[in-house]
């Protein structure tokens, strides 16, 4: 014991340095301990003992940094292990963190994850038990508030709530109250839209510490206020040691005091101790060495403490913090955007699934108040998907048994999922008959989206023959097609002596090369070219991924010199629908001996964009394939679509802060605009993407070869879209058309009940989207409606329901009803405002007869 208590001695002495009067104290005691300490003799143990107490017993002066110490063990859901290994790994842990609790009485234990404590429930009753009594004592402390430590970019808005809406209402349930904290120490960016969500969910405190990896510029705080493209603000810390399992040494503690960014500003950090990734937690050697440096004169002022205090601590300091305005943007790990395209696939489907069923079951309810809306199924879909979200599997970080585990998910979420949509869409429209006529020429088309839609639809016949037709579908709701629409502008296919091919529409025109490089892309009226002379967009390319650290996480920049266009046509372009209500042609590209991508270029009646369904049969090894859209636009910024809004990013690299994000994320679309005209990249499943200069580039596939060597082998489908437009992307309606690519029309065979026609929302302005519909948590007899302002305008705007509700009140995104603000029910439904970006949550009881 006493060997162990010198090496602090010789820390202190040699970290302080030699201009510091407390180091060389330090030395010169421990050279006495040395000299007086006879290993042989026991009798020689007490006057060390008491030579190391007047070292520590030194007190601090009140002036000396303070740093709040917390037990910490962060296990990763899922990485280089299953989910069934995680189980394991956190009852294992916990185990030990609870020993250390019976020996230790002021030992604070922080703990995330709503999915591992369930887990734990369900394997291990009887810790879980335990680990109750120690919360209610104050000592075992959930935090974060989500399901677990998610993807902070890539989910949906729609998904972000629900983690912080399946977390904080496991918390309340199971240990009688909400976090106030969010954690989340290891995720590979934070969406701008982050602060206005977990204000929303009751939290306004935030802890983590992943930009300390960044590779490029040195973020400039440590303890600083978080603002959202909302303007929301979050108070937010980073650990200045830049870890979140330190051991508890002299040296960490030190570099926690030198580290600190914000020094004059606050007084205070935290310091997170225990083995973490696989788990293992604390130690009592940790504990021994922190109770040792807890008020030492020469060191920061060490004190366990729970997430309250400190954060607590923070706020009282807080007048001279300064703000970080917009995401959090980690310079590292951006290739997990676009690792395991399946996965992506999996997530956006999935997300697209659900939203589409506690659409359809809403207005189920709706319409008959005893349709046996799927709560219980639907939140167990909910969290199969949140727990995809987990910040190594949905990037693609992990090894070939999580992706397998996370395609199984996937595939229970879409069988179960494609059941209840049919059940809800049965019931919505009038339960059509086993018996019904299916040669019958009349179809059901249902939109999940809050605005009418016009569009081409397909219905496959008996023998798999594809029958067209145009219709227009009112908002959130269903129409009976017998007699489809004629288009203003039939699409012409025109193929020409040299092989290119020209599709128009009356809206755009689209002239394809043979290689089906698309050289020209007009609006038709006003004439308007959206491609430079002598460019050719839809290029694909392919680029060597080398990165230096983590072959699946990162891409690096130098990857960019290694550019090859593909231009090894395999089979030429061919018209497969010759025109009229759609126009397409086909080609097929040889990518490398190993790989092929074959294409259908459409274009349908009324569209004002074209589409790529694509095909890739992907057999690289550290290959980047990526396609190219230069645009006839000069702009500095391009526009990014995130989470219930968007923001603008740089276009060049005037610094070494715009360098860092040569590639970036975002979800539907991005858009590259000047003033009165731009060019939109619409995509349905894809996250990577970059603009540079006047090039929109989307990122396709990656082939890493660890820690999955099977990474991304094997064929992909996926659609892009390219939308020219007047005026900003706002007033053209790019964020409508990227939902519809997203969200296609439902088509139900059969004849309709007795309403053929109804709609039960709609909202007035179109910069508020209504993104979801839901059934309330906890009244039945109640609908949440989850709107966004997308524009970034302030607005006001009415919300039109056709239905009968017996009363409207404003909630949080917990659904917890706002006592401060109320709504007023009128004949035409409620009047709503918006500031730039809000999300509104509003709570609907319906009256108890149907509307029917």
């Amino acid at each position: 014991m006493l060997l162990f208590k010198a090496p602090p001695f010789f820390c202190i002495g040699n970290l302080l340095g030699e201009e510091n009067q407390r180091s060389f104290q330090v030395l010169y005691v421990a050279n006495q301990m040395v000299n007086l300490c006879d290993v042989n003799d026991p009798s020689t143990f007490p006057a060390v003992r008491e030579l190391a107490r007047s070292v520590f017993h030194q007190k601090n002066g009140d002036s000396q940094h303070i740093i709040h110490t917390m037990g910490h063990c962060h296990i990763d859901s899922a990485w280089l292990w299953p989910y069934e290994e995680t189980v394991r790994k956190c009852a294992r842990s916990w185990v030990t963190v609870i020993r250390l609790m019976e020996k230790n009485p002021d030992f604070i234990f922080v703990c995330s994850q709503a999915q591992q404590f369930e887990w734990v429930k369900n394997c291990y009753p009887g810790l879980y038990a335990t680990i109750q009594e120690f919360a209610k004592g104050g000592r075992f402390i959930p935090v974060g508030g989500t399901w677990v430590e998610m993807d902070g970019n890539l989910p949906s808005g729609e998904s972000m709530v629900r983690q912080f809406l399946q977390g904080q209402r496991f918390f309340q349930q199971e240990f009688g109250k909400l976090c106030l904290e969010f954690w989340l120490p290891d995720t590979f960016g934070y969406s701008a839209q982050l602060p206005q969500i977990m204000c929303g969910c009751g939290i306004r405190r935030f802890l983590t510490q992943k930009l300390s990896w960044n590779l490029v510029n040195t973020f400039p705080h440590n303890t600083f206020f978080w603002e959202g493209i909302d303007g929301s603000r979050v108070l937010a810390h980073f650990p200045p040691a830049d870890s979140y399992g330190l051991s508890g040494r002299v040296d960490e503690m030190l570099r926690t005091v030198k580290n600190n960014k914000d020094k004059g500003r606050v007084n205070h950090s935290v310091a997170l101790f225990g083995f973490g990734d696989g788990g293992g937690g604390p130690t009592q050697e940790m504990l021994d060495r922190l109770q040792r440096m807890e008020d030492t004169d020469g060191l920061p002022r060490v004190r366990m403490s729970v997430p309250e205090q400190f954060f607590s601590a923070l706020e009282k300091e807080k007048t001279q913090l300064c703000t970080w305005v917009g995401e959090l943007f980690l310079e590292l790990h951006n290739g997990t955007y676009t690792t395991h395209g399946q996965i992506k696939k999996g997530n956006r489907e999935c997300e697209r699934l659900l939203h589409d069923v506690e659409v359809l079951s809403s207005l189920a309810l709706m319409r008959k108040r005893s349709f046996p809306y799927p709560s219980a199924q639907l939140q167990h879909l909910w969290r199969l998907l949140l727990l995809n979200q987990f910040h190594d599997v949905l990037p693609g970080s992990c090894i070939q048994l999580v992706v397998e585990d996370a395609m199984g998910y996937y595939s229970e979420i879409r069988s179960s999922g494609a059941q209840l949509l049919k059940d809800a869409t049965h019931s919505l429209c009038g339960e059509l008959s086993a018996s019904s006529d299916k040669s019958s020429d009349t179809i059901l088309a249902v939109n999940t989206l809050p605005w009418e839609r016009t569009e081409v639809i397909s219905k496959i016949g008996p023998q798999g023959s594809e029958t067209l037709a145009l219709v227009t579908v009112p908002s959130m709701g269903f129409c009976a097609i017998q007699e489809p629409l004629s288009p203003p502008h039939p699409v012409t296919v025109n193929k020409e002596a040299d092989g290119s091919v020209t599709l128009a529409n009356g809206v755009i025109q689209a002239c394809l090369d043979p290689l089906g490089h698309v050289v020209s892309l007009a609006l038709v009226h006003p004439k308007r070219e959206a491609i430079p002379d002598g460019c050719q967009a839809n290029q694909f390319v392919i680029f060597d991924d080398v990165p230096l650290y983590w072959d699946a996480w990162d891409v690096m920049d130098y990857h960019l010199e290694t550019r090859k266009p593909i231009s090894h046509l395999l089979k030429p372009l061919e018209i497969s629908v010759p025109g009229g209500l759609r126009g397409s042609v086909t080609f097929s590209l040889q990518i490398s001996e190993r790989s092929i991508l074959t294409q259908e270029v459409i274009l349908d009646a009324a569209s004002p964009y074209i589409s790529f369904r694509t095909q890739v049969d992907w057999n690289e090894a550290h290959k980047f394939l990526k396609v190219e859209f230069p645009a006839k636009v000069r702009s500095p910024n391009a526009t990014y679509e995130i989470q219930f809004g968007h923001l603008q990013r740089p276009t060049h690299w005037n610094t070494s802060w715009d360098w860092a994000r040569f590639e970036v994320w975002s979800h539907k679309w991005i858009d590259l605009s000047e003033h009165g005209f731009g060019i939109a990249l619409l995509n349905n499943c894809k996250y990577g993407c970059s603009v540079r200069g006047n090039v929109m580039s989307l990122s396709l596939l990656r082939a890493p070869k660890s820690p999955d060597a099977t990474a991304d082998i094997g064929r992909h489908q996926f659609t892009y879209a390219v939308m020219p437009h007047l005026g900003s992307f706002q007033e053209a309606g790019v964020i409508q058309q990227a939902y519809s690519l997203n969200f296609p029309l439902h088509i139900v065979e059969g004849a309709p009940g007795p309403c053929p026609i109804w709609s039960a929302f709609s909202v007035l302005s179109p910069a508020v989207v209504l993104e979801t519909v839901k059934q309330a948590e906890d009244r039945p007899d109640a609908l949440i409606l989850r709107l966004y302002e997308s524009h970034g305008s302030t607005v006001d705007t009415w919300l039109q329901m056709r239905f009968p509700v017996q009363e409207a009140v404003v909630c949080d995104l917990l659904e917890r009803p706002d006592p401060n603000t109320s709504l007023i029910l009128e004949e035409c439904g409620l009047k709503l405002s918006f500031r730039p970006f809000e999300i509104r949550s509003i709570m609907l009881v319906l009256k108890g007869q149907s509307s029917e």
